[in-house]
C-alpha cells in the first residue's frame, strides 16, 4: 500500500501555527506584489473567494467580512515544509516528496491490516510536532492514493485518513470523482475525454485498454492502469538524473514603476544573481541571455514601451559577475528615459552542461577556475543563511525592495529577530 500525505491549506496553516488568533478567522494569502489570492482557508472559501482572484477586485469583500489578508511568506512556508517532511520521514522512513505540501510514503512500516491505524498516528504526530493539519490517502497505487487524500480532506467522518483498500471502495471513489480531477488527466485531457462520453473517473477506468491506447498518450494509459489498481508510477521508474532544463527565466513585476536607470539596473542585477545561482545548482551554463523590460500595460494613461535584447557571451558561463555584466550591457542598449517600467526579467534559452563547456580561442583558464572557486565559496556561505544573499555584488537589489509585501508575517522560524517573544510577570510570594 502507498500513502499520499497532503497538508491542508498549507500556506494558511503555516500562518496559523504562529498566530492562533487566525484559526477561526477567514484567511487569504497573496502572490508577489500582493496581486492575486494564491491560498485561502475554508472560511474564506465559504465567502465565495477563490484562488486566482485579483485582490483589488475582492478587497471590499475582505474588508466587509473581516478576512485576514497576508502577503506570501515563502521562507516560512519552505522551512515549515522541511519540518513536516522530516517528521514524516522519522515515522514512515521511505518518503518521496512530491511538492512543498505533499509527499508519498510506503506503508511497509505498518503491519498487514493496520495501515489505517498507522495513518491516524502519523497524522496525529505531524499535527503535534509541527502544528500543520494533514490529510492522508491510502491505496494500492499513487493515483488512487491522491483520490483518497481528497476524500480524507473533504469528509470529516474519515478523521483525516481515507483508505481505498477493496474493490467496492475503489469503484465508489471513482464514481464520485470527475475525470478532470484525476491526477494525470486535468482540464485539457478531460475535454478530449468528454468527446467520447467520459466525464467521470469510473467511465474512464471501465473503458477497454485498447480504446484508451487509441485516444490517450502513455501518461493517460498509465493513469488508466493506476485507476484499475495496477501500480506503474513509482520513483524507481524515474530517471536517476533529471533531464537537463531547456530554458530558465527570472522575472518580476515591481511594486512601483521604476523610471531611474540605476534603480532598474539594481533590479536586473538581482535577476542575474538569482538565475546564475540556479544555473550552478543544476550544473548548467548560458551561452547568452535575453533581457526584457516593459511598462505597465494596465495603465493606458501612461506612455507605453517594451523592448528586449539578446546578449551573447564569449563562452558559456554561470558566473554571477559575467551574467550581471551582460545584463547591464543589454539594459543600456534598450533603456529609454521618460518611461515607468513595471516589469523586467532575464531569460536563457541556450543552456548547456557546465562540465562540458566549449572554450573560446582566447579563454583564460586560470581566471575561469579562480572565478568558479569564488562562486562555490559564495554559494556555500549563502546556502547557510536561508536568504541566498548574505554575500552579493554591490549593484544587487534585495527582492523585498522591488516587490510589494506590505502584509507579510514575520519569519518566525528562520530569523532570530522575528522569534516569538513570551512575556512573563513575576508575582510576589
Amino acid at each position: 500500500m502507498v500513502g499520499l500525505i497532503d497538508c491542508n491549506n498549507f500556506f494558511v496553516s503555516c500562518e496559523r501555527v504562529f498566530a492562533p488568533r487566525l484559526r477561526t478567522r477567514p484567511v487569504v494569502v497573496l502572490s508577489n506584489n500582493d496581486g492575486c489570492i494564491v491560498a485561502l482557508s475554508n472560511e474564506a472559501k465559504a465567502l465565495g473567494l477563490r484562488r486566482g482572484n485579483p485582490y483589488y477586485q475582492v478587497k471590499d469583500i475582505c474588508n466587509r467580512h473581516g478576512v485576514e489578508v497576508l502577503s506570501g511568506n515563502h521562507r516560512l512556508y519552505s522551512d515549515m515544509s522541511a519540518r513536516v517532511m522530516a517528521t514524516i520521514a522519522s515515522l514512515a522512513g521511505d518518503v518521496d516528496v512530491y511538492s512543498v505540501d505533499e509527499c508519498f510514503i510506503s506503508f511497509s512500516f505498518a503491519e498487514a491490516g493496520e495501515a489505517v491505524e498507522a495513518g491516524h498516528e502519523l497524522v496525529r504526530r505531524v499535527r503535534r510536532d509541527t502544528g500543520i493539519p494533514t490529510s492522508l490517502g491510502i491505496a494500492s497505487t499513487r493515483t488512487l492514493a491522491k483520490i483518497a487524500s481528497r476524500f480524507a480532506k473533504k469528509y470529516a467522518a474519515y478523521r483525516s485518513v481515507c483508505a481505498i483498500d477493496n474493490e467496492y471502495r475503489r469503484r465508489r471513489a471513482l464514481e464520485m470523482t470527475e475525470a478532470r480531477d484525476v491526477w494525470g488527466i486535468g482540464r485539457r485531457l478531460a475535454r478530449r475525454l468528454a468527446n467520447y462520453g467520459i466525464s467521470r473517473a469510473i467511465q474512464f477506468a471501465d473503458r477497454p485498454l485498447s480504446e484508451i491506447e487509441k485516444i490517450m498518450n502513455i501518461t493517460g494509459v498509465r493513469t488508466w492502469r493506476e485507476l484499475n489498481g495496477q501500480p506503474c508510477i513509482d520513483t524507481a521508474d524515474m530517471p536517476t538524473e533529471p533531464a537537463m532544463q531547456k530554458q530558465m527565466c527570472c522575472t518580476r513585476s515591481f511594486a512601483k514603476n521604476i523610471s531611474d536607470f540605476a534603480e532598474l539596473s539594481e533590479a536586473v542585477s538581482m535577476f542575474a544573481t538569482s538565475i546564475s545561482r540556479r544555473m550552478r545548482e543544476h550544473h548548467l551554463a548560458a551561452a547568452g541571455i535575453t533581457l526584457f523590460i516593459h511598462t505597465n500595460t494596465h495603465r493606458p494613461d501612461l506612455p507605453q514601451y517594451y523592448n528586449s535584447v539578446y546578449v551573447p557571451l564569449p563562452e558559456a558561463s554561470n558566473d554571477t559577475m559575467t551574467i550581471t555584466t551582460a545584463a547591464t550591457k543589454g539594459l543600456m542598449a534598450i533603456f529609454r528615459k521618460g518611461f515607468g517600467y513595471k516589469r523586467a526579467g532575464i531569460c536563457i534559452a541556450e543552456l548547456c552542461d557546465d562540465r562540458h563547456i566549449q572554450q573560446s580561442l582566447f579563454s583564460d583558464t586560470t581566471d575561469r577556475d579562480r572565478r568558479q572557486r569564488l562562486m562555490k565559496v559564495v554559494d556555500s556561505i549563502n546556502a547557510s543563511s536561508l536568504t541566498h544573499d548574505r554575500i552579493h555584488i554591490a549593484s544587487y537589489m534585495p527582492l523585498e525592495s522591488c516587490v510589494r509585501c506590505e502584509l507579510r508575517s514575520p519569519n518566525y522560524s528562520t530569523r532570530m529577530s522575528d522569534i516569538i517573544k513570551v512575556k512573563t510577570v513575576q508575582h510576589g510570594l
